[in-house]
């Protein structure tokens, strides 16, 4: 009997991870801004998660717990990345642009190299709102599985992300201001206003 015990917990939990698993992944690709560490990160929440099946309370989704053991195990790879840093100075930059597939043309181009400054300005934001960007927008989360992984109310939810929103605005305004200027000196003609 323990044999078909242990295949209806293997069973389900597979089931779990087929469902939830691309939500994971994005979630932990940007919160540690690389694909590779993002794969990883998303594999070890899921082999914590199932070391842990049996604590999951069946009441809770499934998708809230996981995102929490996703996200405390992001932030843990990031404090000792940190770490490490101050120990082994600064690693190099992995940007989008760099994992992004090549392609053909201005329009890849301007496009990689708006969601290399998008991701950037996420990275930026303080945790309290990335966090919730991430899932919502990375993982496809539904307000109500944030509030659950963050032990949040959902309206809290929503100020969070309409806050993140609007600091993200700014600071791609600023960056956008400040390639105007440097295009600028540069001798380069900057864009009327009104243009973008």
């Amino acid at each position: 009997m323990e044999s078909g015990v242990r295949m209806t917990k293997e069973a389900a939990f597979a089931e779990l991870y087929a469902a939830h698993y691309r939500q994971v992944r994005g979630l932990c690709r940007q919160l540690l801004g690389s694909t590779e560490r993002g794969e990883d990160a998303a594999q070890e929440a899921f082999v914590r998660a199932y070391r842990a099946f049996d604590r999951h309370d069946p009441s809770q989704p499934f998708i809230a717990w996981i995102m929490r053991i996703a996200r405390n195990h992001c932030l843990d790879v990031l404090r000792r990345r940190s770490h490490e840093a101050k120990l082994f100075g600064d690693e190099a930059v992995e940007t989008a642009a760099a994992e992004a597939p090549a392609a053909d043309g201005l329009g890849a181009a301007l496009t990689a190299e708006r969601a290399t400054a998008v991701n950037a300005a996420v990275a930026k934001l303080p945790e309290r709102y990335r966090v919730p960007l991430a899932l919502a927008y990375y993982a496809d989360a539904d307000y109500d599985d944030i509030a659950t992984t963050l032990g949040i109310t959902r309206n809290h939810v929503g100020v969070l992300l309409c806050r993140a929103k609007q600091l993200l605005r700014q600071s791609l305004d600023d960056a956008d201001a400040a390639d105007d200027g440097a295009t600028a000196a540069r001798g380069g003609a900057a864009p009327m206003e009104g243009s973008r």
